[in-house]
């Protein structure tokens, strides 16, 4: 039995896992973040998936270490939260939650100048609330997935960058195991990291990234 995208609880239920390396994507927005906002004072608003959930926890403290912020461990399942994170909301990946989640947010400190979100959806929700605020411009938003819609927000600048993760891949190789099970016997094991790469229509200095044009190339969903 093999797993895609989100490791099993406990996660030797499965005899293999294949993902992307979760804690990695939410490390790469995190320093794409703490780059583009430049010497700005951070103050950080999280719209996360819900308490407990290992891939939740996993971009999110990958987040924060990319950012230079102290975070749990990749294998905690606890969501850090230094002083510079502001407030905090979950948004179980919905674009509606999302929203009203940065209209809370935004509520409880109106100076909000960066904001990290589970995926693409909550990213669009977080979109819409600060452009109604008029504050769109001066928050840097990063994500998580890169899906074709959150390339072309990327490309919208909607959403400043995105770690882009390919589950297109995870159900090639699991496929594969299956095949490969049936004809020889051998069953799969292990982790394979499935890979991540950020997407940004704007580098910044010190942190590589791909542009719009290689996301869509790669993207899953709707082109």
């Amino acid at each position: 039995m093999v797993a895609l995208d989100s490791p099993t609880d406990p996660v030797d239920a499965t005899d293999a896992l294949y993902a992307t390396d979760n804690y990695r994507a939410g490390t790469l927005i995190g320093r794409y973040a703490r780059a583009a906002l430049g010497n700005r004072p951070p103050k950080i608003a999280t719209l996360d998936l819900f308490p407990g959930h290992p891939v939740g926890a996993q971009r999110h403290n990958g987040f924060l270490e990319g950012f230079g912020l102290p975070a749990p461990p990749a294998s905690s399942n606890t969501l850090g939260r230094p002083p510079q994170v502001v407030c905090m909301a979950d948004s179980y990946g919905d674009q509606t939650r999302g929203q009203t989640g940065m209209e809370n947010c935004l509520q409880k400190n109106p100076d909000i100048n960066v904001v990290y979100t589970i995926n693409e959806p909550t990213a669009a929700g977080a979109y819409t609330a600060l452009k109604a605020a008029g504050k769109e411009k001066g928050v840097v938003l990063v994500s998580v997935d890169g899906g074709c819609q959150g390339v072309r927000d990327v490309a919208t600048g909607q959403i400043a960058a995105t770690a882009q993760q390919y589950p297109i891949k995870m159900a090639e190789l699991g496929v594969a195991a299956g095949a490969g099970f049936i004809k020889t016997g051998k069953r799969p094991s292990g982790y394979t990291d499935t890979g991540v790469a950020l997407i940004a229509a704007r580098p910044v200095a010190g942190v590589e990234s791909r542009d719009v044009a290689t996301g869509l190339e790669l993207c899953f969903g709707r082109k």
